[in-house]
């Protein structure tokens, strides 16, 4: 029973592994765009929290600065810190310019010319209006 059971580990291991080795498929642009926004995102929430952390540092040292100086302890010299930074709302990045038609390779490519027309007939005598 022990061997069967090692022998049949042995056999789904090598499955197993090649399924971790399988490649996943180039994303999309659309996918990348939302990666993109996610971090855009992801990056404000970081600087927004560490606005608010800074505000919250400064309102706690003023309070022990206040109850230091009320207590007639003496209080030390306050380090010179860099000022918060309020990052703002958060604004989407704009959209990345946006190929024309002719451009993007959306239209149909033309086709290569195997023969001639297949009317004999001359311009003047398909399109009789005169060009304005």
């Amino acid at each position: 029973m022990k061997h069967t059971l090692t022998l049949l580990c042995v056999l789904a291991l090598p499955l197993a592994a090649s399924s971790v080795l399988a490649k996943l498929p180039a994303p999309t642009p659309e996918a990348q765009a939302k990666a993109a926004e996610a971090a855009a995102r992801t990056a404000w929430s970081a600087k927004t929290d560490a606005y608010l952390l800074c505000k919250a540092q400064d309102q706690v040292a003023a309070k022990y600065r206040a109850s230091a100086q009320s207590a007639g302890k003496p209080v030390p010299a306050a380090a010179t810190t860099p000022p918060c930074v309020d990052p703002g709302p958060y604004a989407a990045a704009p959209a990345g310019e946006t190929k024309p038609i002719e451009a993007s390779g959306a239209h149909s490519p033309a086709s290569t010319a195997a023969s001639p027309p297949s009317t004999n007939q001359t311009s003047a005598q398909t399109n009789p209006a005169p060009k304005k």
